[in-house]
């Protein structure tokens, strides 16, 4: 699928397989602007496996400005129970530096805005780095607003296995 969008020459599309090393580089380039290269281990085949295998965990879109990859979003279902409806969860979007401030990112999200609603989803989120006041600035320009009192939770690495192990199996 590629859908023509409101920007002249800027297309969407539904990321294939074939797209795995771009993916994975534009990965590499988010983590490096979020200074966060040192967390990536993310290689092709974890990323073939487990968003084009047997059980995908997420879908990506990309962007193609005159034809050339100039952003994505990878995004996957989530739940509110409060609703009683699904969602869908932003967890990357990126657009090349050179590329910014040409309404892209914004296209995308309109995207994926339309995509939960014809998914019958409750919400559409995200979350930012507390220091990029850039993202969060265009965030509230889409009418996007923090939700305060929440504070994100994560457990990984050799946490989360002494967590796992704290489950016995017998």
């Amino acid at each position: 699928m590629t859908l023509t969008t409101s920007i002249e020459n800027f297309t969407i599309r539904n990321a294939t397989k074939s797209d795995v090393p771009l993916v994975l580089s534009f990965i590499k380039e988010l983590a490096a602007f979020e200074k966060l290269s040192h967390e990536v281990f993310a290689t092709e085949e974890a990323l073939v496996n487990s968003l084009f295998g047997k059980c995908a965990a997420a879908e990506i879109i990309i962007g193609d400005f005159d034809k050339q990859p100039v952003a994505f979003a990878l995004f996957f279902p989530s739940y509110s129970t409060f609703l009683g409806k699904p969602g869908l969860y932003l967890e990357d979007l990126f657009v090349r530096p050179k590329m910014r401030g040409r309404g892209f990112g914004k296209v995308l999200i309109s995207y994926l805005a339309h995509l939960a609603q014809a998914r019958n989803c409750g919400r559409l989120e995200w979350s930012v780095l507390a220091w990029n006041e850039d993202a969060m600035r265009f965030y509230d320009s889409l009418g996007a607003k923090p939700i305060a009192g929440w504070v994100v939770n994560r457990v990984d690495g050799a946490a989360l296995e002494q967590l796992a192990a704290f489950f016995e199996t017998k």
